[in-house]
């Protein structure tokens, strides 16, 4: 997901596809374990993704705040 695309994502959707993320992370960390996947980039990308989302988030947070 770009950072264009997370911008334009009303507040309550990023909390959705944040959970959604965060989901689908812990499942590729659990399959992951059990039998090394085809493509391991992807967990860093899923990674990524919940970082760039929390961090809108939280800069959201602060604008509203002030």
């Amino acid at each position: 997901m770009k950072i264009e695309d997370i911008k334009e994502l009303t507040t309550d959707e990023l909390r959705l596809r944040l959970e959604e993320e965060k989901a689908i992370y812990l499942k590729m960390k659990m399959n992951h374990a059990v039998s090394p996947i085809e493509n391991p980039m992807k967990i860093r990308a899923t990674r990524r993704g919940i970082a760039m989302i929390h961090t809108e988030l939280t800069s959201r947070q602060k604008t509203d705040s002030n």
